[in-house]
């Protein structure tokens, strides 16, 4: 399939990719749990600061719960991101959902926050990056296809299933291009900038990604990718993307 760019960004191109591997995501549970890092050792701690995780296409808070654990065993106060089914209207998810929960963060914590989100979940949280970047400290990408959608085509239909039923229950609350790059929401056109330069970017992918083309994961910094072996659901079970997400942190906490 073709794929449609607008301002770099590609929208819904089907991706030459093998989604089978993705089962295998369950070996890396086991793994992560006969991991040093998981347990805290061999890796930097945390400083108490704000740490809110979001979860990617159709995901909720619950499935991400090791990497909330974790984050609060190693020092972070971390926060669910409130998304009860990342199923929505992006635009819609930030104002009703995840604002609220950053602007708890921020309450009760008094500084900035760490934004970390796996797949859809990363996407989303960049784009927050750039319309709150006072608020920000460092954005963290986990297999998230910043670049654009280029996907398996099972993810594709999916996405599509979800478009329709946005446009059926929000109707002219949502712009006719919703779900689309092609939208001009305050979303997408926070998601086309660049980060600003006092937030500090991390993208995490996985060249054996079976669920959306690997490249279109990277960061035109290329300072800030980096590359583990796994699959794309296991990333967020994965102890190599907790050691660099735990490296990354405390960077961007010492800046």
């Amino acid at each position: 399939m073709p794929s449609r760019r607008t301002n770099g960004l590609s929208d819904h191109a089907e991706a030459d990719i093998s989604i089978w591997k993705e089962a295998l995501f369950g070996a890396e549970l086991l793994l992560l749990h006969a991991s040093p890092v998981y347990y805290g050792f061999g890796i930097p701690r945390g400083n108490g600061s704000a740490v809110v995780v979001i979860p990617g296409f159709l995901g909720n808070d619950e499935y991400l719960g090791h990497l909330h654990g974790w984050l609060d065993r190693i020092g972070y106060r971390v926060y669910m991101s409130g998304i009860d089914l990342n199923a929505e209207c992006p635009n819609l998810l930030i104002r009703d959902r995840l604002g609220k929960t950053i602007n708890k963060a921020i309450r009760e914590t008094g500084g900035k926050i760490h934004l970390v989100g796996h797949s859809l979940g990363g996407v989303i949280a960049r784009s927050v990056a750039n319309q709150r970047p006072g608020d920000v400290a460092s954005v963290t990408t986990i297999g998230s296809p910043i670049r654009g959608v280029v996907a398996h085509h099972a993810v594709l239909s999916a996405a599509n299933a979800v478009r329709t039923q946005i446009l059926r229950d929000h109707g002219s609350q949502v712009l006719p291009e919703c779900y689309t790059a092609r939208c001009t929401c305050e979303f997408i056109s926070s998601l086309k900038a660049s980060i600003p330069e006092n937030v500090m970017e991390t993208a995490i992918y996985t060249q054996d990604d079976g669920v959306v083309d690997w490249r279109y994961c990277l960061s035109n910094n290329e300072e800030a990718n980096f590359e583990v072996p796994g699959t794309h659901i296991g990333l967020a079970f994965n102890a190599s993307v907790y050691s660099i997400v735990a490296k990354r942190l405390q960077l961007a906490n010492s800046k």
